[in-house]
């Protein structure tokens, strides 16, 4: 929902300050703390569904007045740095997670320990839910965005209702949903209804609610993107007022903030959502519960965080001035590489290697240097080419991209490289010049091709999955 209002924002600067005040704000900068995780250039929001039962909501269970807030739905909306994909990560609420220190909303210190995630929120409020999420994916969460039952229901009427499809007829008393199968158009209570139900379809499960929460999502950003509304002012404005009402969100989230997302973001169409839920598996102590399968959990989060942006800084030692002209891109299975360790940590050049390979690239040799505090990538001063080689492997480094520089470096021990799986590299070898790549002590990483994994591609979301499963 961030992501479509900072959209459609972008055409209404002037009217969305009379809005701006009617936006609902909850101040969380200074309860954070200092110790959180770097930034890198990528937008990551929070969103939470919240319960409450208060005001509008109470017709959705009165005896909960005043009981507080609690969360079946917690979402990550990830945005790369250069705004070209969108990836919303979904945490079961019965995922079991480490709680950290936090307090509850009434001030009152709460003990840290493993919990399901949904009661970081339930106890702590969204501060709580917040450092939660940070201390579990490493990732620095820059806002976040509260819906509630009422304001849901509001912003897919502004929509003028979202497409859905059932394999089978629903009658789902605790839903309020009474639908025959097939497709159908359900705004209002039974857009919420969908969304909620949980063991009235597929498998019972909250891992198959999540799933349908997904498609409906992206069926959401269609609407918006793929729909006319944006170009339509009164339904912009129909939406906007609908978006406004139905939302609370951090203190930083401020119209400047809003519009240079909504600069970077007015290109994107609903293809570039994807879905996903975090790997689980069931929770040893209790069934009913799920954990983190790992280790491909850490490798997915680890994926998230080296999504970054790749920008051209000027790399220290001998001048590339090969490298300041532009070069014809060489595609990855052309290019042969050496991989040497500098950083004195050890195994990092296998590991550089394995990722470079499954990424197409021809990794001939791997080994050792001298200790260097920089890492580099270097080909040799005789071959005009290559720079353009080198620029191949430099692209793929996360965060600042290194200036290949030219000139090689003696290694202290080599020995040749063996791909871990054979599929991931070409079977023909390269007869392309050999690029160095010396990992210093500051390796930032092989910057991933998708953040979510091959072995979770199955398990995504996206515009084009069959609503009718």
């Amino acid at each position: 929902m961030a992501g479509l209002l900072v959209v459609a924002l972008l055409a209404a600067y002037a009217y969305y300050r009379s809005l701006e005040s009617g936006l609902k704000r909850e101040s969380v900068s200074n309860e954070l703390g200092d110790q959180r995780p770097p930034e890198t250039g990528a937008l990551n929001v929070l969103l939470v569904g919240s319960d409450s039962r208060e005001g509008d909501n109470k017709k959705y269970g009165a005896k909960s007045q005043g009981l507080g807030e609690r969360s079946d739905t917690i979402m990550l909306l990830h945005m790369s740095p250069d705004r070209d994909k969108v990836t919303l990560v979904s945490f079961p609420r019965d995922l079991m997670v480490a709680i950290p220190p936090c307090k509850s909303t009434s001030g009152v210190p709460l003990a840290p320990g493993v919990r399901q995630i949904n009661s970081a929120f339930n106890d702590g409020g969204i501060v709580c839910a917040m450092r939660t999420v940070e201390s579990l994916t490493k990732l620095r969460l820059d806002h976040f965005v509260k819906v509630d039952f009422t304001g849901f229901k509001g912003i897919i009427d502004a929509l003028d209702g979202i497409s859905i499809c059932l394999p089978k007829a629903v009658n789902d008393p605790k839903a309020k949903l009474v639908l025959a199968a097939g497709k159908h158009v359900v705004s209002g209570e039974q857009a919420l209804g969908y969304v909620r139900a949980r063991y009235s379809m597929g498998d019972g499960s909250d891992l198959s609610r999540i799933k349908r929460q997904q498609i409906f999502l992206t069926q959401v950003m269609k609407k918006v993107t793929d729909g006319g509304m944006l170009t339509d002012p009164g339904k912009l404005n129909k939406f906007l007022k609908a978006a406004v009402a139905a939302v609370t969100v951090d203190d930083q989230l401020s119209l400047n903030r809003i519009l240079e997302i909504a600069r970077s973001v007015q290109g994107m169409t609903a293809a570039q959502l994807k879905g996903i839920t975090v790997p689980v598996e069931a929770y040893p102590a209790d069934h009913n519960r799920v954990q983190l399968t790992q280790p491909a959990a850490d490798d997915f989060f680890t994926r998230l965080r080296s999504d970054v942006e790749v920008t051209r800084i000027a790399a220290p030692g001998p001048s590339a001035s090969a490298s300041a002209t532009p070069q014809a891109q060489i595609p990855n299975g052309k290019v042969r590489i050496q991989v040497l360790n500098g950083s004195g940590k050890p195994r990092l050049a296998k590991q550089a290697a394995d990722e470079l390979a499954a990424q197409g690239f021809v990794v001939d040799e791997t080994g050792n240097a001298p200790t260097t505090a920089v890492t580099e990538v270097r080909y040799a001063k005789r071959l005009q080419e290559g720079a353009a080689y080198a620029d191949a492997v430099a692209a793929r480094l996360s965060k600042d991209k290194r200036t290949p520089i030219a000139g090689k470096v003696k290694p202290t021990s080599t020995e040749p490289f063996k791909v871990a799986t054979p599929s991931a590299s070409p079977t023909a070898k390269a007869s392309g010049p050999i690029v160095q790549l010396v990992i210093g002590a500051d390796w930032p990483g092989v910057r991933v091709a998708s953040v979510i994994p091959d072995s979770l591609k199955d398990k995504t979301v996206d515009a084009s999955t069959d609503p009718c499963q």
